[in-house]
C-alpha cells in the first residue's frame, strides 16, 4: 500500500493512493483501514503533506560504504546516529529555507524508515515486524556549521531540514538493495543503490531500540551516498528511490523579519 497524508476540505487525513486517486484510511498506523464512510478523492484537487508526524527522526552518518571511501575516514564500528527535531519536517513540494547563519547548504538524499508500532529492545530477526514502511528523506544540512561545531545538532536541526515523501510504501520487499538517485536542477549528483549500507535496515531498528523506544510514526533515516553538494536559493532537489517515488523540493531564501 501506498499511504499517503494529505489536506483536503481544510482537513488533514491518511489515505491509500491508487494511481491518481486516495482512498481515505482511518484507524492506528499498524492498522490502517479504508473507511466506508467517505469517496475516493482524486489526486489533483489535494496537498500532499509529508506522510508522517514523527516525535523524532533517528540519522545514521557514514553508513555508505562508497561515501565512507570518499570522505576518507575509516567506517564506524557501530552506527554513528542523531537525531532531528520533528520541527524540522516538511512535505512534498514545500520549501527548504535557506538560513541566514549558514554559507553552506547541502542535500542528503537517503532511504528513511517509518516505525509502526511502539519498539524497544527489538530483537534484529523481528525489526519487520516493527516497520510500517519506507520513504525518502532530504537529511539538509548547514555543512560550515557542522565543521564549526563538531557535531550535527545545529547544523542538521533548523526548520525545513527535514523534507519527507511523498508517500510511504508498505510492500518493499528488500529495502537492502534499492536505486536511490538524487537530482539538483535536473543534473544527477548521486546514484546508489542502499546495498551499500555499511548497518542494513533491520540491523538500524534493532540498534536504536536498544537505545531509545521508538514511536508510533517516527523516522530513521539510513545515511547518504557519496555526491553530496551544495545547494542555493532557487534550485530544485529531486530524490528518487525504487518502489518510492520522488520527493522534490525547491530552495528558498529566508524572508528577514520586519
Amino acid at each position: 500500500m501506498k499511504i499517503v497524508r494529505y489536506r483536503h476540505d481544510g482537513r488533514e487525513q491518511c489515505g491509500a493512493l491508487e494511481a491518481d486517486r486516495i482512498e481515505p484510511l482511518e484507524g492506528p498506523l499498524d492498522a490502517f483501514t479504508r473507511t466506508s464512510r467517505a469517496k475516493s478523492i482524486p489526486l489533483n484537487t489535494v496537498r500532499l503533506l509529508a506522510p508522517v508526524t514523527p516525535s523524532k527522526i533517528v540519522a545514521a552518518g557514514l553508513n555508505y560504504g562508497e561515501f565512507v571511501r570518499e570522505q576518507k575516514v575509516q567506517p564506524p564500528a557501530e552506527p554513528l546516529i542523531f537525531l532531528k527535531p520533528p520541527t524540522a519536517v516538511i512535505g512534498p513540494n514545500d520549501a527548504i529555507v535557506y538560513p541566514p547563519q549558514t554559507r553552506e547548504l547541502y542535500y542528503e538524499g537517503e532511504l528513511a524508515i517509518v516505525i509502526a508500532r511502539r519498539a524497544c529492545r527489538v530483537p534484529r530477526s523481528e525489526a519487520r515486524r516493527y516497520v510500517l514502511g519506507y520513504t525518502c528523506m532530504n537529511d539538509v544540512t548547514a555543512g560550515d556549521l557542522q565543521n564549526r561545531d563538531r557535531e550535527f545538532t545545529r547544523s542538521k536541526s533548523f526548520d525545513t531540514f527535514a523534507p519527507l515523501g511523498p508517500l510511504i510504501e508498505t510492500e518493499i520487499e528488500n529495502p537492502d538493495d534499492l536505486a536511490l538517485t538524487t537530482k539538483v536542477n535536473g543534473e544527477l549528483r548521486q546514484n546508489a543503490r542502499t546495498s551499500d549500507l555499511i548497518f542494513k535496515t533491520d540491523f538500524l531498528v534493532s540498534f536504536i531500540s536498544h537505545i531509545m523506544t521508538l514511536l508510533p510514526g517516527d523516522v530513521i533515516s539510513t545515511g547518504t551516498p557519496p555526491g553530496v553538494g551544495q545547494i542555493k536559493p532557487g534550485d530544485v532537489i529531486e530524490i528518487e528511490i525504487e518502489g518510492i517515488g520522488v520527493l522534490s523540493n525547491t530552495v528558498a531564501a529566508e524572508i528577514p523579519a520586519m
